[in-house]
This record gives C-alpha cells, sequence and structure tokens, in this order.
C-alpha cells in the first residue's frame, strides 16, 4: 500500500514503505525523550506497530512527590508523517536538531509545548540481536543524543519552570523488541531477562554514553562506550565527521541495597583513577510512559482511539516494584567546575520481577581535557528513594581497563 513516504528515494526493499520488518508482529519504531533538573522530571514515549496496525504514545511528569501521566493509543494512520495520537504529538521540526512536543491533555493534568535541541551528533547504538533457540527475540537499532529543552510545561494545574538549556535525552530506536500480546509459540526453553544499562552523560563541554547489555551470567553480548562532543555552530549531527571518540575496557559496578532488587549506587569505571559514580535522589516509574503497565503496554489495542491517565505520590508507591527510575544528583571528589547534568538509566527482569528504570543526575567534573569524566563522585541524599535494579544481586565483574590517555577506539 502507498503512502506519501513513497514518493522519496528512502525504500530498502521492493516493498512500499508502510510495510515493514519482513511482517514481524514485534516491529516497532519508537521515540522516547526525557528532561530534567533537581526539581522535576519529565519523559515522552511514542510508539508505532506497523504489523499490529497500532500507535501508542504516553507523557509523565514526577513534580513535588507526585507522578502525573497520560496515555493514549489508538488505530495507526497509514500516512506515517502523522506522529499524533490523541492528546499527545512529537513533531520533526528539523531531522536529528529540533523536535517538539506537544500535550494537552488538561483533564488529566497536564499541559506541554516542549522543544528538544541537539546538543550532540546522533550516536549509532550496536544492533542489538538476540535469539531464544531459534526465536528472534530482539533486532533493533538505536540512536542517542544529548539534547537542550525550552518552552512550557504543567503537572496537575501548576506550572513548572523549564529553564532554557535545560538537559535531557532523546532517543530513536526501531526494529523487533517484544510489544503487545505475544504470539503464541512453543514455551521458551530459558527463563526471560535482560540486564540493559544505558548512560547517556551530559556535562558542559563534552558528554559521555555507555551501553551495555548481559545475559544472565554477567556477560555482556553488546557493549560501547562512545564520547560525544558538544555541538558548535556549523557541527555535523550525522556521518563520518561528527567528532564521536570510542572508548575500550570501561566496565560497571552495582552497589545492591541488602536484600532487595534495588541499588544503592553506580560507578562506571573508565580507566585507574577516573570513575563516574551516580546515586539515586528522586523516583520516576518507567510505567507513567507504558513500560510493563498493566494496562498501557507497549503495543496493545485499546480502541479506535483510547486515552488515559494516572496520578500516584511517589512515596506510596511499591519500591520493589517493576519499573522505575531515579533521579540522583552528583558532586566532584575536587577540583571542581560549574555543575552540569548527567542522564543514566538501566532495565532488567526476571520471570518474578521485570524491573525497567532510568535515573538522572546533575554532576560536577575535574579538567576534561583528557576523557568526559574524570574523577566524578556523587554524593547520596540523607533517605535516598528511588530504585536502580537488575536480574538479583551478584559480584562486579573484571573487565579490561582502558588507558583514557591512549588513542579512541574509533
Amino acid at each position: 500500500m502507498l503512502t506519501p513516504f513513497d514518493d522519496y528515494p528512502v525504500h530498502q526493499t521492493a516493498l512500499p514503505v508502510a510495510h515493514a520488518g519482513g511482517g514481524h508482529s514485534d516491529h516497532y519504531d519508537r521515540f522516547w525523550f526525557n528532561g530534567y533538573d533537581e526539581q522535576m522530571y519529565f519523559a515522552l514515549a511514542f510508539g508505532l506497530y506497523p504489523s499490529r496496525g497500532i500507535i501508542d504514545a504516553a507523557f509523565s511528569v514526577v513534580h513535588d512527590g507526585v507522578q502525573r501521566s497520560v496515555f493514549a493509543s489508538g488505530r495507526i494512520p497509514l500516512d506515517r508523517t502523522r506522529t499524533s495520537i490523541g492528546p499527545i504529538s512529537v513533531e520533526i521540526v528539523e531531522p536529528l536538531r529540533v523536535n517538539r512536543i506537544l500535550v494537552d491533555a488538561a483533564e488529566h493534568g497536564l499541559v506541554a509545548d516542549l522543544t528538544a535541541t541537539a546538543r550532540t551528533p546522533a550516536h549509532e547504538e550496536p544492533r542489538a540481536t538476540k535469539y531464544d533457540g531459534t526465536e528472534l527475540r530482539t533486532d533493533s537499532t538505536r540512536a542517542t543524543q544529548m539534547v537542550t529543552w525550552t518552552g512550557q510545561l504543567a503537572s496537575g494545574g501548576q506550572d513548572i519552570r523549564v529553564n532554557d538549556g535545560t538537559y535531557g535525552t532523546k532517543d530513536r530506536s526501531w526494529g523487533i523488541r517484544g510489544v503487545g500480546e505475544r504470539t503464541p509459540v512453543a514455551p521458551r526453553t530459558a527463563l526471560p531477562q535482560v540486564f540493559f544499562l544505558w548512560a547517556p552523560l551530559n556535562f558542559a563541554d563534552e558528554c559521555l554514553h555507555y551501553v551495555v547489555m548481559e545475559n544472565e551470567a554477567g556477560q555482556p553480548w553488546l557493549e560501547r562506550t562512545a564520547v560525544l562532543p558538544v555541538l558548535g555552530e556549523k557541527s555535523p549531527v550525522f556521518g563520518p565527521d561528527t567528532g564521536i571518540r570510542w572508548l575500550r575496557g570501561v566496565r560497571h559496578e552495582v552497589r545492591w541495597a541488602p536484600g532487595l532488587r534495588r541499588s544503592a549506587g553506580a560507578s562506571l569505571l573508565l580507566a585507574p583513577g577516573e570513575t563516574v559514580e551516580l546515586e539515586p535522589l528522586q523516583t520516576f516509574r518507567m510505567k507513567g510512559v507504558g513500560y510493563l503497565h498493566p494496562t498501557w503496554g507497549h503495543g496493545r489495542w485499546h480502541d479506535e482511539l483510547a486515552v488515559g491517565g494516572e496520578t500516584f505520590k511517589v512515596a506510596e508507591l511499591d519500591t520493589i516494584a517493576p519499573t522505575v527510575c531515579t533521579f540522583s544528583r552528583s558532586y566532584a571528589r575536587s577540583g571542581v567546575t560549574e555543575s552540569d547534568s548527567a542522564c543514566w538509566s538501566s532495565s532488567s527482569s526476571d520471570p518474578t520481577n521485570p524491573v525497567d528504570s532510568a535515573a538522572c543526575s546533575t554532576a560536577r567534573r575535574n579538567d576534561p581535557s583528557i576523557c568526559a569524566v574524570r574523577s566524578v563522585r556523587l554524593l547520596l541524599p540523607d533517605e535516598p528513594q528511588g530504585e536502580w535494579n537488575a536480574s538479583g544481586p551478584r559480584r562486579a565483574r573484571e573487565r579490561h581497563r582502558h588507558r583514557l590517555a591512549g588513542p579512541p577506539v574509533g
């Protein structure tokens, strides 16, 4: 079936553009954004599922100890340039540079008009491909960029100040990923599990992005660390000359809260003496944008158009429940410059406690002349909230270290 995009020379197969993913029922195409400062955290997820005929979106804000969300779902439009559903829309103002989010859901307590402007080039993460026996479970590509925000935001009838230059992240991903109702198949031969640490970190003059996926034994099957330059006036956002550098040998350590699937903090070990440490401060549930939500999970059919909302006090939510994010604050140990911001997230799951979590922080750091981050220290508040989960406590695993003074990988 033809659509307006078929007038552009962008075809990858003999099929019209509307036919995606070889017909795989779990093919998806998603926007994900977040923005944050010390007072608030917001996120948006917006997905299209061509083989299921579904489009859905969710927007959620944490402010003053309350998380408020709005969800929308319906039939996918034939014209893929219509990136809107119900009260939520995403506009591509300038590809890979400017996006606009509009939310008009006053009846659910959320109104927003926010513009994201790229701070860094788009970073193509390694392709994530995973089988369960002969069944393809995951096959996706993700493009990650750091952004800054401007605009207006209101939650519960209260205006929330979004300072010009508020930091955040843009995540565009597409491919095959478990969504919606699962296609009937033989029982799985292995228990469901994923460990996904995704850490895009904003700093003033350059940024760091660390991503790793591990199996149940803690062995990485996808891993990448990238140093992303902050864009200048005429800097390219794609192509071979973006200035992105790769680092090798970066490893992580998670500090587990005793007896819980909850982290008291995490470290990214770049090289001897060069460490990024993150500690939780504030909680944001990823259920608020649909992840593992029992009703508004991604890719589920509700009606031609269905809209709903939720409001919770963060302190009253189950801290053991899945889909949690945290917001954290950080300080350098010594020789600090001005305060910067960072965002990090992880997700993992098992049959008894699936988790999808994210966290953000503000940070200060030392002289960045060698690498993106050097001896950054995040301090824990007196009573930290939030969860940074994985598939169970286990010892940190040693990996090769990279001397940051050496040449980058690529």
